[in-house]
């Protein structure tokens, strides 16, 4: 039988792939005579993501987050070597007329990748950081707060580290720079917040559902596992034990 564990970290994978892979889609979400705002069809996925890290930090504590965070990086890692490795190789006459379209989809230059790299990795510590920092300043309460907070410092972080590195253009003035980036980060970012707060119930029904797996497998121990084990609460569903915060 499949964990919830199991099946979170599943969602927190695919979240990633789609993100890497069709993030490059943008579409209109306000569209009128005096204002265009697009977005990135990761708008989607990319609060799951912070807001999986914070169920996953509140029921199993910060070390195992920080190794889920490895593993993402090492996924879109993964992701982009094999992009590159693929669209590198010559096609087949069969596969020869569609080999345009599929360059297109799935080659990415190595400046969009570093740029996607450097921002996941620095965004999702920030993300845990700034989230157990709350937590241990007001307790287990007000879970709301922490998980917003975190999820607006580190995607504006995500969004500022992704846009200057991928699209900061090193024949313009610093300051034309700036503001084609900042009219670019700010309605993404505040677009990102929005999201992010419309996903709030879905993290305190997270941290309810993986508790109740958690939970399960206390049960579940046998008499001289349960003997050895640290106090009820600091066992995670995952089968690891750890230390509070």
């Amino acid at each position: 039988m499949m964990r919830k564990f199991d099946l979170l970290i599943a969602l927190y994978i695919f979240c990633i792939a789609v993100s890497e892979l069709m993030g490059a889609k943008t579409f209109p979400i306000i569209q009128t005579d005096w204002l265009t705002l697009n977005s990135s069809v990761a708008i989607f996925t990319l609060p799951l993501i912070f807001s999986i890290n914070d169920v996953v930090t509140e029921v199993c504590g910060r070390e195992r987050t920080r190794s889920i965070i490895r593993s993402g990086l090492i996924v879109v890692a993964l992701l982009f070597l094999f992009a590159w490795l693929v669209t590198s190789l010559p096609p087949s006459v069969r596969f020869a007329p569609t080999e345009a379209a599929y360059d297109a989809i799935f080659h990415s230059s190595m400046r969009m990748a570093f740029a996607s790299l450097m921002a996941f990795a620095l965004a999702e510590f920030t993300d845990l950081f700034v989230f157990v920092k709350i937590r241990s300043a007001l307790g287990a309460k007000a879970l709301w707060l922490r998980n917003n907070v975190s999820n607006w410092v580190s995607q504006f972080l995500d969004s500022a580290i992704f846009l200057t590195l991928a699209f900061f253009a090193f024949d313009k003035g610093l300051s034309e720079n700036i503001a084609f980036l900042w009219s670019l980060l700010l309605p993404y970012w505040l677009l990102k917040c929005l999201m992010s707060a419309l996903v709030t119930p879905l993290v305190y029904w997270g941290v309810k559902w993986l508790r109740e797996d958690q939970t399960m497998s206390e049960h579940q121990l046998p008499e001289h596992e349960k003997e050895r084990s640290l106090p009820a609460g600091n066992r995670c569903c995952c089968g690891i034990q750890y230390e509070e915060n």
